[in-house]
């Protein structure tokens, strides 16, 4: 790297966590192995890295994206214009994923949200493609927010990918809201981050899933909202987690009432 892009970067690497008081990710550990996490400054090295989460070269100041973006993909789906990650993660059905943030500010709190979107390459994937299904949600609970246990867990967030997904590749969509300033229009503060992965011993379950762009609406009750008010009635945003018990309760009274290993044309 020239000397010339060195002082670039250090520039603004000194600006950007001046002005930042959140975070981008810091580390990712999936299934006990550890990955490096993408980091802005990659795009200043040549060649640069090749990770498992997603490239965000618009990400140096640990920016956000905000709801009149909520309609754009390529914004909303793994943050401003991202692309996907270079490398694969392989994770087993029913292990975790350790995802920790660089630092996350006491003020931003929020919801912490998780979702999996199916795809055949996950390194060619396109944000405009990528139809999502929520696995993981925390909003307040016993008087915290998800970000204040993930603050006291060393700014760490552990996701359990479901036991009976099928197998194959899909984007992990990890995403933290921070609502310190959602009382007024325009103030939520989404930032998502995305991570490939390959899921195998998976099931069979392909869940419903929506497209980035129809997640969320600038006025969902959980977006717009004053959380200094009541916050014990706080609703989280998006589509709900998908159910994998009623999957398999609905399977279960089909082949008791039609016989086993009959499938009914009617849908429940």
């Amino acid at each position: 790297m020239s000397s010339s892009k060195i002082q670039v970067a250090a520039l603004v690497g000194a600006l950007a966590s001046s002005v930042s008081a959140h975070g981008h990710l810091n580390a990712i550990t999936v299934d006990g192995t550890p990955y490096t996490a993408y980091d802005p400054s990659f795009q200043y090295q040549s060649p640069a890295p090749e990770v498992i989460e997603w490239s965000c070269p618009e990400c140096l100041d640990n920016g956000f994206v905000e709801p009149s973006m909520y309609g754009d993909a390529t914004k909303i789906a793994c943050h401003k214009d991202a692309t996907a990650g270079g490398k694969v993660a392989s994770v087993k059905a029913g292990s975790k994923i350790d995802i920790q943030w660089t630092t996350w500010p006491e003020s931003h709190k929020g919801p912490v949200l998780d979702y999996l979107a199916k795809v055949d390459d996950a390194t060619s994937a396109k944000s405009t493609d990528l139809q999502f299904f929520k696995i993981d949600e925390a909003g307040y609970e016993s008087d915290q927010w998800a970000t204040d246990k993930l603050i006291a867990n060393n700014q760490t967030w552990t996701v359990t990918i479901p036991s009976d997904i099928a197998d194959g590749q899909y984007v992990l969509r990890h995403e933290i809201i921070a609502l310190h300033s959602a009382g007024q229009e325009n103030g939520a503060q989404n930032y998502p981050k995305c991570i490939n992965i390959e899921v195998t011993g998976g099931g069979s379950t392909s869940p419903t899933a929506t497209a980035a762009n129809k997640l969320y609406t600038e006025d969902d009750a959980g977006i717009k909202v004053n959380i200094y008010s009541d916050a014990s009635s706080y609703k989280i945003p998006g589509p709900a987690v998908y159910s994998a018990s009623a999957k398999r309760f609905v399977s279960f009274v089909r082949k008791s009432i039609f016989g086993l290993g009959r499938e009914h044309p009617r849908e429940f």
